[in-house]
């Protein structure tokens, strides 16, 4: 299995995350539809947590989820993501958990995007973009079409 895509009602917890990143360790492309906030936020001082690794992944869609996974896949310690990673987020969400593209990135997670996909129909900071995601392609585009 190479893609998958999650869609629920019920929020998407931290363990899930650890579950299908070993349960599919191949996958290349992951799609997430989910506007329900986590229950249980992970932190990144929680040494519990094991680290969620996803080594082949390729194409990330968050476009249809809440503001907690798009922190999860990129702001939190135990979430571990491969360098040239394509990213399709929602600006509004990417802009509210960046704090306005300044706030503090670990893991060096704005240099393994190798580009962003937005809908064209979004207002953009390209410039604040840019200077937060230095590596990143910047794409308008509504499709983010999963490839085979």
């Amino acid at each position: 299995v190479t893609q998958v895509l999650l869609r629920d009602e019920h929020p998407f917890e931290h363990e899930f995350f650890l579950r299908t990143s070993k349960s599919f360790p191949f996958m290349k492309q992951l799609a997430i539809m989910n506007r329900k906030a986590q229950q249980i936020k992970s932190n990144n001082d929680n040494k519990i947590l094991s680290i969620i690794e996803y080594p082949n992944l390729t194409r990330l869609d968050l476009s249809y989820t809440h503001d907690d996974y798009v922190q999860l896949f990129l702001f939190n310690m135990k979430m571990s993501l491969p360098n040239n990673l394509h990213l399709r987020v929602d600006y509004e969400s990417l802009e509210r958990v960046t704090y306005c593209f300044t706030r503090y990135m670990t893991g060096n997670s704005s240099t393994k995007l190798a580009a962003l996909y937005f809908d064209p129909v979004d207002q953009i900071d390209e410039y604040h973009i840019k200077n937060y995601f230095p590596y990143a392609c910047i794409h308008r585009t509504f499709g983010f079409i999963l490839s085979k």
